[in-house]
């Protein structure tokens, strides 16, 4: 069993930035990929960006050269560095785990860019 803790939403003006931090715990294998993905009010989840635990990262277009992702393996936790903030980045941030390829989901956490 895996549970996934996220932390660091709220509401930012445009242009503005926000830490999120995911904490993973329970049976966390060392070999894993850990991800932020958003979803906002009437569509899709997509992709935001993904580490694996070697470090190699993928970001969605939308937010390369704004946000960058990062992880403490010691810790089992991510986290997502948001910078320049714009309207449309406003959703709710969910963190997954892929391991074993099984996917474990956090609850989300509310970001909201409006001035």
């Amino acid at each position: 069993q895996v549970q996934l803790v996220e932390s660091g939403g709220g509401l930012v003006q445009p242009g503005g930035s926000l830490r999120l931090s995911c904490a993973a715990s329970g049976s966390i294998r060392g070999i894993n990929t850990m991800g932020w993905y958003r979803q906002a009010p009437g569509k899709q989840r997509e992709l935001v960006a993904t580490i694996t635990s070697g470090f190699t990262t993928n970001y969605a277009d939308s937010v390369k050269g704004r946000f960058t992702i990062s992880r403490d393996n010691d810790k089992n936790t991510v986290y997502l560095q948001m910078n320049s903030l714009k309207p449309e980045d406003t959703a709710i941030y969910y963190c997954k785990l892929n391991q074993w390829s099984r996917n474990y989901w956090g609850q989300g956490t509310q970001v909201t860019v409006s001035s």
